[in-house]
């Protein structure tokens, strides 16, 4: 016979009903979130009007979402959450490149280009090259490493944020390593910028005191068959919200200096204009065994 409900034993009457659970993760899972649920209410002891409220923020970031817009990932970067699940996912052994957080706007179906192909298709923003090499945990070379490269443009958004001024799959490309792991693709100088605050996350952020900026920054997925997949980003060294990004994204180890080029001749022989930027970024994959 089950237990009536109680004050005091709440979490353990609730999770005595898991009893059927034949799934041991999921019934962990569950069990632990259960637990901190309710000693968070009880903690806190929030009135019926506070949860009601509470139900409602949980409803309309759910009715945020759709194919463009995802306010729960947003939701999990801002708490720390998305970042704390990268790290524990991603510990840097064997020397592994550092990971961090995906964001909410990734698009599958970046569009295949060749080695040193432009993935800025508005025309706007500084021309930068962004080169670098990828290499196992001893150093040696990868090659037909897939490099999946996305950024804002230089006003500071996503393409699937204006649909209807950008073109389609602009500031996006893939990429793959050379027999000598080397890699390099062309876009434009990143712009720091704010995550959407036209939402609940907005209103979140705002109740806290905190700002919604994120420094500059192109994001990376590095994959390849036997290896870890990486998920991180490149950011700017002097970007003013280094210290303070949103979602807590950055780390020490994925800061590049974007340097300022006026060379004709090389801008020529690399099809862009001057004054132009370049940057470095070598990433090492570990094995998944």
């Amino acid at each position: 016979m089950n237990r009536l409900f109680t004050e005091a034993e709440s979490a353990d009457i609730v999770i005595e009903r898991l009893d059927g659970c034949d799934d041991p993760r999921f019934r962990e899972v569950m069990e632990a979130a259960i637990r901190h649920l309710h000693a968070f209410v009880k903690e806190v002891e929030p009135t019926v009007e506070e949860w009601s409220r509470a139900i409602r923020f949980l409803t309309a970031t759910g009715q945020m979402c759709d194919d463009r817009r995802q306010e729960w990932v947003l939701a999990s970067d801002v708490l720390g959450v998305s970042m704390l699940v990268e790290t524990l996912n991603n510990r840097s052994e064997g020397g592994a490149t550092e990971a961090t957080v995906l964001g909410p706007f990734h698009v599958e179906g970046a569009p295949q280009l060749g080695p040193g192909g432009n993935i800025c298709r508005d025309g706007k923003g500084m021309p930068c090259l962004v080169s670098g090499r990828v290499t196992d945990g001893e150093g040696r070379p990868l090659a037909g490493v897939s490099l999946d490269i996305w950024q804002t443009n230089a006003d500071g958004f996503y393409d699937v944020q204006q649909p209807e001024q950008q073109p389609e799959m602009n500031l996006r490309g893939r990429f793959l390593t050379d027999a000598d792991g080397r890699y390099s693709f062309r876009t434009v100088r990143p712009v720091s910028y704010p995550v959407p605050t036209d939402g609940p996350v907005g209103d979140i952020l705002e109740r806290m005191g905190r700002h919604a900026w994120r420094p500059a920054h192109i994001h990376f997925i590095a994959s390849k068959p036997g290896y870890r997949r990486l998920v991180t980003h490149i950011f700017a060294h002097d970007d003013p919200y280094i210290d303070s990004d949103a979602v807590f994204g950055v780390k020490e180890s994925l800061l590049v200096e974007f340097r300022e080029c006026g060379d004709g001749a090389l801008a020529r022989e690399l099809g862009v204009e001057v004054p132009f930027c370049t940057t470095e970024f070598d990433i090492r994959l570990v094995r998944e065994d």
